[in-house]
Parts: C-alpha cells; sequence; structure tokens
C-alpha cells in the first residue's frame, strides 16, 4: 500500500506544526488543504508548502466545508498514485500517539476503513455528546448494524479505490456531514469499518468551525436522505454487508459488542431487582449475544472440547457466556462496595498471609480464567494503593466507563500496556522496590501482533503466550507470583503462587529462557482451567499461530 494524509484546515493553524512534524516521523506525504482560512492561519499554512519535503498546500479561496476540502485531498492523492489515505483533523483533538496502531490496521486490513472511536475527556460539551449520540443511533438504523461505533471521527485512514468509485457514483455531504455520510456509504457498498479507539480533546482556546444551527440541519437532511435511501436499496444494502474483518486470534480487535445504554440497563436491574433478578434480566440478552456472536460462540466450543475432552453440548456454550455475564455483574457490585469482602477466601490462608505481608514488591500474573478483578476491587483502600494493574482496556469502553461512573476509584492505579515505555518501566520499577505489586496477564499476547510469543503446549497443542510477562520481571529484579480466583458456588477461591524468586533471562540462551518461562506458566494455567472450563473467558482462537 501507498499512503499519504490530509490534512484539512479552516482557520486551524496553532497545533498544525506539531501535527506535521508527527506525520513525517512515518515518512507519509502530506496533503493540507487550506478551505478559505484568513489569516494568520492563511499565510501559516501556505508557508507550509514544500514538495521536496513532500507537502503540498491547496488553497480554496473560499470557504466549501470540511468534506469539499478532503474530497479535494482525494483527488489529489489519486492523482499521484496513493492507494490509501489518512484523514487528521488540524485542531489537535485527536491523540497521535495511536497513529502506530492506525497505521499497522490499515495494513493489516487494507481493504477496510480504519476509523478513530473517540474516548472524551470531560472537555467535551455536554450538545456536542448528545449530538453524538443521536447520530449513533441513526447510523445504526440506516446500516442495520452497530460495527460502526463512531461515525463523526476526522481520523481515518480510507482505500482510495473504493472512495473513488463512490464519489464518481453519489453525491456526498461537502460540509460536517461528511464524515457520517461517507462512512455509511462505503459500509453499503462493503467496505467493513475497523474502529480504535483514540483519545480526543476539546482544549479551551480551541477554535471550532462547527455551526450549531447550520450544520445540525445539514446532519439531519443528511439522516433523511440516508434513511429514505437504506430503504429504497434495501436488498441490494443487505447483498452487499461488510465482511467481518478476520481477526482470528487477536483478541483486542474482536472489540466491545454491548453498548453503553445496555449496560446501564443492567445496573439498573440489578438497583431494583438484585443479582437473581439481574440475572433473569440478563439471560434473554446474553442469548441474543450468543447466537450472533459467530466468532465467539466458535472459540468458546473450540476451548470446552478440549478441557472437557468431547463435544460441548448448545445448552454448555450458553451457560460459558452466562458465566461471562455473571462474572463481569459480580465485579459491579464489587466495585460498588455492595459485596461483602468474605465472598473471597484464600485457598491456604497461612501461605496467603506469607505472600501478601512480604515487604518487597512483586510481580503478579493473572489470567482470564476465573476472576480476578473481583479479588481486586474486594480489597481495601490501603490494599489496592500498592497494586499497579498493567491491562488493555480500549477493547471495553462502555464497561469500563460505566464502572468509573458508579466508582470513580476502579480506574485507580491502571495502566494501559500499549503505552508503556522506558519511563514507565523506570516508574514501575521504584514501585516495586517501594514494596508494591504489578498485576499483569499472561494469558494474552500483544495487542496487535504475536511477534513477542512463545508457542507452548496448552491442551494438546501449541498456543501463543507473551514474553511480556517474563521480560518485565527480569527488569523489575523481584519475586513473581501466580493469581487465580475461582468461583465455587456462592463464593470464589483465591490461590496465590509462588513462582519465581527473580525471572533469569541469560543473554545467551533468552529464547530458550522465555520459553521455558511461558511453558511453566501454561502448564500451571491449563491445570486451573480444566478444573473450571467455564470460567474461561478467552472468547478468540487461542490457538491461532
Amino acid at each position: 500500500m501507498k499512503i499519504c494524509a490530509i490534512i484539512p484546515s479552516h482557520n486551524h493553524y496553532r497545533m498544525i506544526d506539531s501535527i506535521v512534524k508527527r506525520l513525517h516521523e512515518f515518512k507519509l506525504p502530506i496533503f493540507v488543504i487550506d478551505d478559505g482560512s484568513d489569516e494568520p492561519a492563511l499565510s501559516t499554512l501556505a508557508a507550509l508548502h514544500n514538495e521536496v519535503s513532500g507537502i503540498v498546500v491547496h488553497r480554496f479561496d473560499a470557504n466549501q466545508g470540511k468534506g469539499a476540502a478532503v474530497i479535494k485531498g482525494f483527488h489529489l492523492a489519486t492523482a499521484a498514485g496513493f492507494t490509501h489515505a489518512l484523514q487528521v483533523d488540524a485542531d489537535g483533538q485527536h491523540d497521535l500517539s495511536v497513529l502506530s496502531r492506525l497505521m499497522e490496521l490499515a495494513a493489516t486490513y487494507p481493504e477496510a476503513l480504519i476509523s478513530g472511536q473517540p474516548l472524551y475527556d470531560d472537555s467535551i460539551p455536554r450538545g456536542r455528546r448528545i449530538g453524538r449520540w443521536v447520530t449513533h443511533m441513526w447510523v445504526w438504523i440506516e446500516t442495520l448494524s452497530f460495527r460502526i461505533t463512531d461515525s463523526m471521527c476526522g481520523f481515518r485512514v480510507y482505500p482510495l479505490v473504493p472512495v473513488q468509485k463512490l464519489l464518481a457514483e453519489e453525491h456526498i455531504g461537502s460540509h460536517m456531514e461528511f464524515d457520517t455520510d461517507i462512512m455509511v456509504r462505503l459500509f453499503w457498498r462493503g467496505v467493513a469499518p475497523v474502529m480504535l479507539p483514540v483519545k480526543v480533546i476539546y482544549p479551551p482556546d480551541n477554535t471550532s468551525n462547527f455551526d450549531l444551527l447550520r450544520d445540525n440541519w445539514r446532519i439531519t437532511k443528511t439522516h433523511a436522505r440516508l434513511f429514505l435511501t437504506m430503504l429504497m436499496r434495501l436488498p441490494s444494502i443487505l447483498a452487499h454487508r461488510p465482511p467481518q474483518p478476520e481477526t482470528t486470534g487477536r483478541w483486542a480487535a474482536l472489540g466491545e459488542r454491548g453498548v453503553y445504554w445496555g449496560l446501564r440497563l443492567c445496573a439498573g436491574a440489578y438497583h431494583i431487582l438484585g443479582r437473581e433478578g439481574c440475572r433473569m434480566v440478563m439471560a434473554p440478552v446474553v442469548f441474543y449475544f450468543y447466537l450472533t456472536g459467530i466468532k465467539q460462540r466458535r472459540a468458546s466450543r473450540q476451548f470446552l472440547a478440549r478441557a472437557l475432552k468431547r463435544s460441548p453440548t448448545f445448552i454448555e456454550g450458553y451457560l460459558h457466556f452466562m458465566n461471562f455475564a455473571m462474572r463481569a455483574l459480580d465485579v459491579f457490585i464489587a466495585w460498588t462496595g455492595e459485596m461483602s469482602a468474605d465472598a473471597v477466601v484464600p485457598t491456604d490462608q497461612q501461605s496467603f498471609v506469607e505472600i501478601t505481608s512480604d515487604p518487597r514488591g512483586g510481580l503478579i500474573v493473572v489470567s482470564h480464567l476465573g476472576n480476578v478483578n473481583l479479588a481486586h476491587a474486594l480489597l481495601d483502600h490501603k490494599a489496592r494503593e500498592r497494586i499497579t494493574v498493567l491491562a488493555h482496556t480500549h477493547h471495553a469502553m462502555n464497561y469500563n466507563r460505566l464502572l468509573r461512573e458508579f466508582c470513580p476509584h476502579a480506574a485507580m492505579n491502571i495502566l494501559q500496556v500499549t503505552e508503556i515505555g522506558p519511563e514507565t518501566i523506570i516508574d514501575l520499577k521504584q514501585r516495586v522496590e517501594s514494596g508494591g505489586r504489578i498485576a499483569i496477564a499472561g494469558d494474552r499476547t500483544s495487542v496487535l501482533s504475536k511477534e513477542h510469543a512463545a508457542f507452548v503446549p496448552f491442551f494438546g497443542e501449541e498456543a501463543a503466550f507473551p514474553h511480556g510477562p517474563w521480560v518485565l520481571g527480569a527488569l523489575l529484579e523481584c519475586p513473581v507470583y501466580l493469581l487465580f480466583c475461582l468461583q465455587d458456588g456462592k463464593r470464589y477461591n483465591l490461590t496465590m503462587e509462588h513462582f519465581a524468586e527473580r525471572i533469569d533471562l541469560p543473554r545467551s540462551s533468552r529464547e530458550e529462557s522465555l520459553q521455558a518461562y511461558a511453558a511453566r506458566y501454561a502448564l500451571r494455567l491449563e491445570h486451573y482451567a480444566a478444573a473450571v472450563p467455564f470460567q474461561w473467558y478467552n472468547f478468540f482462537d487461542f490457538w491461532a499461530h
């Protein structure tokens, strides 16, 4: 693929230098479309033009709209021989630290539309938040799908061939309705959306080009046109449903299937009806997800067949899904303080006390077997302060948002594994030296690849286990423990095992050592998973190479 960047700008210039600098790190040619800017933006944008450095500035003498500017960029990019175009807004709202992940997804799924899925902080105006949710609901109706989780984000990678074919055959909105209009119409033509979470802010000095009356009217007319078009073209639209991009073995790419309001409904059902009443409310919802979650259902059957040593029944598969839903509910109950601390009981009280009372820091390797999140939620504040959790939560945004709303302290000391650099490692080492504990999952490989993984036996066949925990353990130079929290009736049994006093990775045999540590871990994980197979919550092809 041959990719360039398109930056539409109308009077945005304060962040343009930093955006261009970031794009240059990826050696991307850049088309800046000046959409009729006034001074000082006009001069600032014009000064960027440097064809030797790969920056082309094209100016509209009069403002024509964001959509018109991006479409002009598409034409320039196609004429220059590019196959893909990265759209980046010029106002600096998007967190460009995820650019490498966006580019990697584009390379992995070259026929898809890779789009940002905004993660907003409190700076977003309330009116804009409501307006976006109205658009989300209309898009779900227009596409007869929940796959487009945000159609208004201006941070995307487009495949130019289907884009140019669409532009030649249909009219696309030229103002703020453009992002939604083109995404829905590409979906109708079979271009699959792949959503990537990205942090978005509304800085205090941000200049918005959104015209409250005109643009809302344009967006309203666009939704009316899309809805009527959907009704008229329904057979064709259904015949060109985009295929789900192949994500075999890539757990983070599967994403979250529940919408936020649905989770709020479940939370409300719990407060009114209690745990068992909420279970009854959730049962048909889980059954829907069981029937429609083809990949997750296939992965469930694959694992259960290995663990049970026979083919699971349809009901057993549903029970597996239902256990996962109840696991999430129990975590919610625990974080809201409505679960008794004695719901979790150590299997070996003496050993558990010895390990937890050790003043030294350590690394705790957990898994997606059982409910270790519940154990974390039930800790007292002082014990919780001692633990730092390394996690990837971007694929479960709605659930984590719900947790934060009901119990803000649920996000305490959680670091995203995709955002860890050398400075974070230094910070983690200082925490360990001060007696802190670092928790990391040992049963999921890197978010976007399996390059740093060991393939070791697991339930009769080689599966990928990450190098990360053992590399981190070697860097932290601390004791390593395994932690499992498994349900037994109405209580949870907590088991903490000493795994290694130190992780040693000699240069001469580094790969062999990583392989050995991963194999030891896989053996212990298999031991516990075989005992409680319906508490295994990795709903993806765990054995995919």
